[in-house]
């Protein structure tokens, strides 16, 4: 299986800061529901390409020791190289040298946080790709649906805006997709050129299986029906010959 680059765990002393790892904060519906739905998403793909990563939400990553005002908690982020199943409360980055290759904010009611403080968090953070996606863009001043920061020759710059409805993810390898209205607004993955194929969720592609299953079995069952009717066909005609 392929990994995502990582580094190797690092010794340090023993630290007595408080690092929480969970803050009461309240939240959109609607942010929730894009989360939910992308988070196991970029999970699956990365697992379909044969990359080992724990794609996470919302917890904390802490990235100066001893300074637990020093951080970020993306909306989906991807630590490389870490088995999928790895049980995290806060993230420490000294610990292990290991930051976040990829993350995604969803614009929130704390928009100018979001459009501002995120990516000079993530830049100090040392992340290599921030994409930020605003679900009401119209409600903010100056406000993008898409806003994509990457590293260029060592600076963390934003290299796209973009009122489309999908922008490519160049450390997932996929385009991220804005697809339905309202409420009914959510992030996909998608794939092929300029991403017109949208990735199957596990609960899509099951349907698509046994739709298959059915399809094939439908298609059996009117082979063999043509069959018989054409042995019932060929019975009459002897039976007539013979009475002739």
């Amino acid at each position: 299986m392929e990994t995502m680059s990582s580094s190797p765990s690092r010794r340090v002393d023993a630290d007595p800061t408080l690092y929480p790892v969970m803050e009461k904060m309240g939240e959109d519906i609607l942010h929730r529901w894009i989360v939910e739905l992308l988070r196991p998403l970029v999970a699956h793909w990365l697992e379909s390409r044969g990359i080992q990563a724990l794609v996470g939400a919302d917890q904390f990553i802490y990235f100066k020791q001893h300074d637990p005002h020093e951080r970020i908690s993306p909306d989906v982020y991807v630590l490389p190289g870490l088995a999928p199943d790895t049980h995290v409360s806060a993230w420490k980055t000294w610990l292990t040298g290991i930051v976040p290759s990829f993350a995604l904010e969803v614009v929130s009611r704390s928009w100018k946080k979001d459009y501002h403080v995120i990516p000079e968090k993530c830049a100090e953070l040392g992340l290599r790709e921030l994409i930020i996606f605003d679900p009401n863009p119209e409600k903010h001043e100056d406000g993008a649906r898409w806003q994509v920061y990457r590293r260029v020759r060592g600076r963390f710059t934003c290299v796209e805006v973009s009122e489309r409805d999908r922008v490519r993810s160049r450390e997932l390898g996929c385009y991220l997709r804005a697809v339905g209205e309202g409420s009914a607004l959510r992030l996909r993955i998608a794939t092929g050129a300029r991403g017109r194929t949208l990735f199957a969720t596990p609960e899509e592609a099951e349907r698509r299986v046994r739709s298959s299953a059915r399809s094939a079995m439908d298609a059996e069952r009117s082979a063999k029906k043509a069959a018989l009717a054409r042995v019932a066909e060929l019975e009459k005609m002897l039976a007539k010959r013979s009475r002739r």
